[in-house]
């Protein structure tokens, strides 16, 4: 087909931050905005400009130049800048489905504000896309996605239909040599349309009459000869018709060039570096994205939309989390494929995201106990369905306890001791709470003047009242006056306490109960290196460390091996024999029933140093101990572990592995919204090798087995025979010191600049946390009583009658977010399976909405929703 047009985008491509830290590459971002806006004031022949698709941009321009935001805004609402729909360009398979979504809300939101947001899904860097990617893009009004890396060797077209599993297509862009092709046009003419022929050429039959050229790159300035260009082009020949567009009018304009249908994710080597390394990567930054959206989706949101007053929803505080998580989201941060500055500004936003939700959590809790009529301790259940499991509960008095296992006991008595007026007034400046240790109380304060100053404290595992703590503070203060170095009688009444864990059964969705003893099945028993609870057998090897479950031997197993790789990619070294065998090994028990077994495997190592770059050799020797502890609960069915070290070794990988129950030529593993199903191979391409290594959310599936897992977001499937794969490999951590090689075998180019790095290393203490199960009926259940279990909580009983609030009752469908939205309720669903299914809302009405609130159509407690598919209701509550 003859090429006849030529489409001209201006824009940029910017990293907020990457290689250096993000306010110094706001410095560029800010000038070049600054002259964006003089160049478009002053000349009209640049019709258009696109800000990369995303709002970040804008507000991080608009807090140095605030003066600014009018004429930004003229400009946008004249549809000669284009911002959003995203609020930052994400990686889509390291944040939660959640998380992209709330990403395009808050950036069609904060565009609205400036005339509208671009109505184009622009994904121009990700590394690879999600398969519900389609459905996320159409039910927030989207029809058009344009994409770079992921896409298969198949397509031998610019646009194809991409297709979601619930049936939802978008018709996708596809930039064959990214969104740069034209980011090096020239200013003279004659070479502009040179460099335009020479890209003809060599995309050949996969363009169709009509070609797209984006004119720009990473942080590259806007060219404001480019409209003078254009013309010049044009008068000098007919063609091609040079023509400066927005991205757009392009879609709008030209039609497709291709029937071809893709379905599902976009994980394929074969036409641009996918990068599938950084799945693995900086283990600590995938960790903390886990927490933190755990902490914000599966518990404070709940939380405070069930138990808090509806005028005392935290919007501000969710509003500055969320902010922080989408910041985070975007891929060279989350990724970690940055400088070492970088990663510690993403997992400081983590940490702050993950505090602003266990304040909201704790100040939820604290409504809810406030309103219970009895004294004593409660449990809580933040997931939709009903959930049994074990508990710890302090109990003020000594065993034994009835259908429980005591952790500690301490017994009751009083101390005496006294101390100088000076250093108890420094005391008291500290006191914040009633708390007195990690696991006391202080519930009664007495106060005695004669003949010495006395406090007598009354200290209990449980908070069983109020006291009025200021102003005894005020008081003592009072008294202490003038003292100087006077003695101070403290005297601690401490009562008799006990740590327990017990089952507690089936406490509803989104609701609680009060604690009573219960008794239960399948109770969890140690003998030596073995533990049960009827449902599963563990066994530990005391020459490997390896243990058996049900018979089947070398789960767990550590296998480290060399890394010549960087940031975005692994590379074995060539030749080399992975250590698998631990120069010692030492098992105990650490608790014995019944209702937790746990047994403790500690293992020696000698592990070489670092690599030789010279030699491609691995050299010195670093001993390590690695400590894996094994915790099986009654009646549960998976297995939890726990495997902590201390890593001193650089550049290497190391992975656990699990035996697969049959062979597996496919492995499940959650993504947003979906569990996608995966063969034994990836698709490779000239640049790069295609590495079977994919990326999961919270768990894996294959021959028969769950892995369950918190940040450990990379696996494989391995030992491959002609009936499949016989092992699962989970990576814990993978240590390089180099942001991009010039040259790995495993890909052929660069990827970004060659910075050194120290934090990619991994020198420090690490701790990894997950679980295997025999395939349960539904891995989310599980995920959330592994992840997300039952909390216990104490009250003391002020109650005003009034039953405190309960969750609605969702059966049908997977709850991704619960949150509140003015009077109501707004809570998104999906549809894990291949089945349409009935979504209940027990005794509830309302809408469902798209992903911008627009209304679709009512409901009464009940509506159908298809397989795969994505719904948001607003509920009357």
């Amino acid at each position: 087909m003859r090429v006849n047009q030529v489409w001209v985008v201006p824009h940029t491509h910017w990293d907020r931050e990457w290689y250096s830290p993000f306010q110094t590459f706001r410095m560029k971002l800010v000038q070049l905005i600054d002259s964006l806006l003089s160049t478009m004031e002053s000349d009209s022949s640049l019709p258009h400009f696109m800000l990369d698709g995303q709002m970040a941009v804008v507000d991080d321009y608009l807090e140095i130049r605030p003066e600014k935001r009018e004429q930004l805004k003229r400009l946008c609402e004249a549809g000669r800048i284009s911002v959003g729909p995203w609020y930052a360009l994400m990686d889509e398979f390291l944040v939660s489905g959640e998380t992209i979504v709330r990403n395009l809300q808050m950036g069609s939101e904060k565009a609205s504000e400036f005339g509208g947001a671009m109505s184009v899904g622009y994904l121009p860097d990700m590394f690879g896309h999600i398969s519900q990617m389609p459905q996320i893009l159409r039910l927030a009004g989207l029809n058009n996605a344009v994409v770079w890396r992921g896409v298969p060797a198949k397509v031998d077209k610019t646009s194809f239909l991409w297709r979601s599993p619930d049936g939802s297509a978008v018709r996708a862009e596809y930039l064959p040599r990214g969104y740069g092709n034209g980011a090096a046009l020239p200013r003279d003419p004659e070479a502009a349309l040179s460099h335009v022929k020479g890209y003809i050429d060599q995309a050949g039959d996969t363009l169709g009459d009509e070609i797209l050229v984006m004119n720009g790159t990473d942080h590259q300035m806007p060219k404001p000869w480019i409209g003078e260009l254009v013309a010049s082009v044009n008068e000098m020949q007919s063609d091609l018709k040079f023509r400066l567009s927005s991205l757009e009018e392009y879609l709008e304009s030209v039609g497709t060039n291709s029937e071809l249908v893709v379905d599902g994710e976009l994980r394929s080597s074969a036409m641009a570096n996918l990068l599938m390394g950084v799945s693995s990567n900086r283990v600590d930054v995938k960790q903390a994205a886990a927490i933190a959206e755990r902490s914000i989706e599966r518990m404070a949101e709940p939380l405070c939309s069930i138990f808090l007053p509806k005028d005392c929803w935290p919007s501000n505080y969710l509003s500055i989390a969320w902010r922080l998580m989408i910041q985070n989201s975007a891929h060279d941060s989350v990724c970690a494929c940055s400088a070492d500055e970088v990663v510690e500004t993403v997992l400081d936003r983590y940490r702050q995201a993950t505090q602003i939700a266990e304040g909201l959590v704790d100040m939820a809790i604290a409504e809810l106990t406030s309103t219970m009529d009895l004294p004593g301790a409660y449990i809580i259940n933040t997931s939709q369905r009903p959930m049994s499991g074990t508990v710890e509960l302090d109990i003020p008095a000594m065993g034994p306890f009835p259908h429980a296992q005591v952790l500690s006991e301490t017994a009751g008595g009083i101390n005496n001791a006294s101390i100088s007026s000076t250093l108890v007034e420094s005391m008291l400046r500290e006191v914040r709470s009633q708390q007195f240790d990690e696991r006391s109380y202080v519930n009664s304060v007495e106060i005695e003047t004669d003949p010495t100053l006395t406090v007598t404290l009354s200290v209990s595992g449980n908070l069983e009242n109020e006291i009025p703590l200021e102003s005894i503070k005020s008081r003592l203060f009072a008294l202490l006056a003038g003292k100087g170095d006077e003695p101070v009688n403290i005297v601690v009444k401490r009562a008799p306490q006990s740590r327990i864990l017990t089952r507690v059964h089936d406490v509803d969705g989104y609701g609680w109960q009060r604690w009573n003893p219960e008794t239960f099945l399948n109770p969890a028993s140690v003998s030596g290196n073995s533990m049960t609870n009827g449902k599963l057998m563990i066994e530990v090897d005391p020459l490997t460390g390896d243990f058996s479950l049900n018979g089947v031997g070398g789960y767990g197993a550590l296998v480290d091996e060399g890394d010549t790789g960087d940031t975005y990619n692994f590379c074995p070294l060539p030749g080399e024999d992975p250590i698998s065998h631990p120069r010692a090994v030492k098992v105990r028990k650490i608790l014995g029933g019944p209702v937790r077994g746990s047994i403790e495997i500690e293992r020696q190592y000698s592990w070489p140093e670092k690599l030789d770059m010279a030699t491609s050799r691995r050299i010195g020797e670093r001993r390590t101990v690695v400590t894996t502890t094994l915790t099986l609960d009654a009646e549960e069915e998976f297995l939890s572990v726990h495997t902590r070290l201390f890593n001193l070794s650089r550049d290497h990988r190391l992975r656990t592995l699990f035996p697969l129950r049959v062979p597996a030529t496919t492995s499940e593993a959650e993504c947003a919204f979906h569990i996608v199903t995966r063969g034994l191979e990836a698709e490779g391409g000239p640049t790069e090798k295609g590495l079977a290594t994919y990326p999961s959310r919270r768990f894996v599936s294959a021959g028969g087995l769950t892995v369950f897992h918190e940040g450990l977001l990379e696996y494989e499937l391995c030992d491959i025979t002609g009936d499949g794969a016989h092992t699962l490999a989970l990576t814990l951590l993978r240590s390089v010191g180099i942001l991009s090689r010039q040259y790995i075998s495993s890909r052929p180019q660069s990827a970004g600049p060659s910075l050194p790095l120290a934090g990619p290393q991994l020198i420090k203490e690490l701790n990894f946390k997950y679980a295997i199960a025999l395939t349960p009926d539904n891995p989310y259940e599980l995920a959330d009583r592994i992840f997300a279990p039952l909390r216990a909580v104490t009250s003391l009983g002020n109650g005003d009658g009034i039953a405190p609030k309960r969750g609605p009752t969702i059966t049908g469908a997977e709850v991704s977010s619960m949150q509140r939205h003015g009077e109501h309720l707004e809570i998104r669903v999906f549809n894990p399976l291949a089945r349409a299914s009935r979504v209940k809302i027990d005794g509830r009405t309302g809408w469902l909405v798209d992903l911008l609130g627009r209304q679709l159509s009512s409901f009464d407690e009940s509506f159908e929703l298809a397989p795969f598919a994505i719904a948001t209701v607003r509920i009357n509550d």
